[in-house]
């Protein structure tokens, strides 16, 4: 009982930092990765696909993204997908491929993108914390039901409390790498 409260407070755990490292992946920093087009949608016969599907995405170079159609007539739709997205990138056709240059970020961009950075890691800490408010309600209940002892409990509530700082403190170091990426000129 106290193993299956414990092994499910940790997947719950983990899944919310995965989470959150897609969630700062699609913050852009001044370098281009073929991730940052994955969440924008093409109209593609009327149905919203993601560009991964009806294109390729590489990298041109350091700071250009390049999207190769598998049907021709595909590329002015892709290019308006981007430039209609929220990712703020101009797109320009060049024969059959889409390329995207990503244009450096100014001061004032980088210290709004940090906010929102910050943003999602607090919602990630409370994820977290919230799990471990679960984790020991159930432990609680446990308890009262006495199906646990107290002390199993105790252990129990002082493991979940050290699975919760550890992934606090992974989180803060997601936070810290995203913030000098960010930062980086």
């Amino acid at each position: 009982m106290i193993a299956d409260v414990k092994k499910t407070a940790e997947q719950k755990m983990k899944k919310t930092l995965e989470t959150l490292k897609g969630d700062l992946g699609k913050v852009r920093t001044g370098r281009a990765h073929a991730g940052l087009l994955d969440h924008v949608m093409v109209d593609y016969y009327g149905t919203p696909t993601p560009i991964a599907q009806v294109a390729n995405v590489t990298l041109v170079d350091a700071r250009t993204i390049g999207v190769s159609p598998w049907e021709k007539k595909m590329a002015p739709v892709i290019e308006k997908a981007i430039r209609d997205s929220d990712l703020g990138l101009n797109p320009a056709t060049m024969g059959e491929m889409v390329r995207v240059p990503m244009p450096a970020l100014t001061e004032e961009r980088r210290k709004e993108l940090i906010k929102v950075v910050r943003h999602e890691s607090e919602i990630a800490r409370v994820a977290v914390r919230n799990v471990r408010r679960d984790a020991n309600n159930q432990l609680k209940d446990l308890l009262k039901q006495k199906k646990a002892a107290e002390d199993e409990e105790r252990r129990a509530q002082d493991e979940i409390q050290k699975l919760t700082d550890r992934h606090i403190a992974d989180i803060d170091k997601l936070l810290q790498q995203k913030e000098a990426d960010l930062m980086a000129v």
